[in-house]
């Protein structure tokens, strides 16, 4: 009676681990992340897998693969988009849909080698971490320019941001039920998961790796996309961008007023002499750049502010594996 009691027991203590992987046109790089992914498997110990593939609306032939995937695996689940929504609300949708007592997002580029998941679940099973998070120490591969503006921008993100957001953080994140449920508790439209990965809090643990290239396919991210997410993680965790124009603001009258007192100390002291227009021409381009620059920063958090207030859904499913379960 003792074995069996320690055999259900065993088998009761097997836990699920569900592998969130948003996925956009990766038609090429899926078969190969699933390859790899079945050899780490074996290395899990009283772990079961469960796959969650998000399809963001892809235009080529991404859910035909993952359906040939499921065909052959039933623990290969996935949730369509109606269009592309973009990676956070992929990333939103897998932690919503997902069943598993722990929670990986990965990307299916194998940019984010699964061969760090026995490492991040040991340390989260151990009880001492919550969630385990990883990080790029160097940049190989990515241009010069944008490993430049990719360190800047952490840095200021660090300087003006209480949300902690590490240099070199990926969206690459192993965690517990308990930090899956917050993080959907955020239930904004605007998401920045970098920054709502810190804000939530909870005891995290680093992984250090090297940049890895693309397995397969395209990346889908250009500079300017790159740049546009960028202002909305500043816009997202941090008010500094207000402080900054409410500061210029000041500034600028103070210098005006300075301006003034000594214009009419010169004009009472050696006249009126006539000054030259291309000063002045500078001196209002500088105001106007100055003054459009603040009201940029206002429309950001104004059309931020509106677009929360839509209380549009974050993602709109066309299809779905689990709908198909939960039917049967």
């Amino acid at each position: 009676m003792g074995m069996e009691a320690c055999v259900i027991e065993g088998k009761m203590e097997r836990k699920l681990l569900t592998l969130v992987v948003p996925s956009y046109n990766e038609e090429e790089a899926i078969p190969l992340f699933y390859e790899e992914t079945l050899k780490v498997e074996k290395e899990l110990e009283n772990i079961d897998i469960e796959y969650l593939f998000i399809d963001d609306g892809s235009v080529d032939d991404t859910m035909k693969v993952i359906k040939e995937l499921n065909a052959r695996d039933p623990r290969v689940h996935y949730v369509s988009f109606s269009r592309n929504f973009g990676k956070e609300s992929a990333i939103y949708a897998g932690l919503e849909n997902a069943a598993g007592d722990y929670v990986a997002i990965l990307d299916a580029d194998l940019q984010d080698p699964p061969s760090l998941l026995p490492e991040m679940l040991e340390a989260v099973e151990s009880g001492e971490y919550d969630c385990v998070g990883t990080r790029r120490v160097t940049r190989k591969g990515e241009p010069p320019i944008r490993s430049f503006f990719a360190r800047c921008f952490y840095k200021l993100m660090g300087k003006i941001s209480s949300s902690e957001v590490v240099d070199g953080a990926r969206d690459f994140q192993l965690m517990n039920k308990k930090v899956v449920k917050a993080i959907l508790s955020m239930g904004e439209y605007n998401r920045f998961s970098k920054g709502i990965f810190g804000w939530v809090g909870f005891k995290k643990k680093w992984l250090e790796y090297e940049n890895v290239e693309r397995a397969a396919g395209e990346t889908k991210w250009s500079f300017w996309k790159l740049f546009v997410y960028a202002l909305d993680g500043i816009v997202a965790f941090s008010t500094a961008p207000l402080v900054i124009a409410s500061f210029l603001g000041i500034l600028f009258c103070v210098i005006a007023f300075i301006a003034i007192i000594f214009i009419v100390i010169r004009t009472a002291v050696f006249g009126d002499p006539t000054s030259g227009w291309p000063s002045m021409v500078c001196i209002i381009m500088l105001v106007s750049g100055v003054q459009l620059l603040c009201i940029g920063i206002l429309g950001q958090y104004t059309a931020k502010t509106y677009l929360e207030t839509k209380r549009r859904p974050l993602y709109l499913v066309e299809e779905s594996i689990l709908d198909e379960s939960k039917d049967k």
